[in-house]
C-alpha cells in the first residue's frame, strides 16, 4: 500500500463488502476471508458484526485529540476513568496508548482489523460497550470462545490476546494476518512522526521525544499466534 492508505489518509485501498447482516468498508485483499467468517459464524448461531472497522485518521486524530485535552475519558487497566488532572502529559500519552492508537499507527486505518460481536447475543436495551468483561464472562462469552476456535481456520487471529505490556487485552479485535503483517512491515517510525507533523496532532512534542517506546511497545507488539 501506498504511504497515505497506510497511515488513514485516504480509503482508495477499501472496498464496500455487504455480509448478510451489514455493510463494512474492508481491505480489497480480505473480501473473501471477512466473508467466509461471517457465513460459518452464523451457521454455528452467531450474527457476526463488526462494531468498529476502517477508522481513517481524521476519526482516530479526533479520538485522540478529545483525550489528551480532557474531553474524553482517560482509562486504567480495568476499563475505569483515570483522573486527568493528576496526569502528567508524558503519563497522560502512554494511558491513551493502552487503549487508543495513535493515529496513523491504527491497524483500523488498514482495512484489515475489525472490533466485532455477536448481535444476537447483545441484550434487549443494552450497548455494546467493548470491554473485557463482555466478552471473558458476559454476553459475548460463547461467540468469544467460537471465535478463539475458529477464526484462524479463515486467516484471521487476536492481535490483543493477552497483555504484552503495551495496547491492553482487547477480546474483540480480530485482524487478517497475511495482510496486517505485510502492512505492518511497511510501516516506520518516520513515516509515522512526518505524517502526524503535517496534521497537527496533540502531544506531539511528547510522541517525538518517546516515539521509539511506542512503537516497541504499542505498534509492533502484538501477540503473534492465533
Amino acid at each position: 500500500m501506498n504511504q497515505q492508505q497506510l497511515t488513514g489518509l485516504t480509503e482508495s485501498h477499501l472496498k464496500m463488502v455487504k455480509t448478510k447482516f451489514q455493510s463494512i468498508k474492508v481491505n480489497h485483499l480480505i473480501e473473501t476471508d471477512i466473508s467466509r467468517l461471517v457465513n460459518a459464524a452464523e451457521r454455528d448461531g452467531f450474527q457476526l458484526e463488526v462494531a468498529s472497522g476502517f477508522r481513517d485518521f481524521h476519526r482516530q486524530k479526533l479520538i485522540w485529540d478529545k483525550k489528551f485535552s480532557g474531553q474524553l475519558a482517560i482509562l486504567d487497566a480495568d476499563s475505569q476513568p483515570i483522573e486527568f488532572d493528576k496526569l502528567t502529559k508524558q503519563q497522560r500519552l502512554f494511558a491513551i496508548l493502552r487503549w487508543s492508537a495513535l493515529p496513523g499507527a491504527s491497524r483500523h486505518h488498514w482495512g484489515t482489523d475489525f472490533d466485532v460481536y455477536a448481535k444476537n447475543l447483545l441484550p434487549s436495551g443494552c450497548q455494546l460497550k467493548l470491554e473485557p468483561w463482555e466478552y471473558l464472562e458476559g454476553h459475548q462469552a460463547p461467540f468469544y470462545h467460537w471465535l478463539k476456535n475458529n477464526i484462524s481456520f479463515f486467516g484471521f487471529f487476536f492481535p490483543y490476546k493477552i497483555d504484552l505490556g503495551g495496547v491492553a487485552p482487547e477480546p474483540w479485535h480480530i485482524s487478517h494476518r497475511e495482510s496486517s503483517e505485510q502492512l505492518l512491515g511497511q510501516l516506520s517510525k518516520s513515516l509515522i512522526l512526518d505524517t502526524i507533523s503535517q496534521q497537527g496532532l496533540l502531544g506531539l512534542p511528547y510522541i517525538e521525544v518517546n516515539l521509539d517506546t511506542i512503537f516497541s511497545r504499542y505498534i509492533t507488539n502484538i501477540c503473534k499466534d492465533k
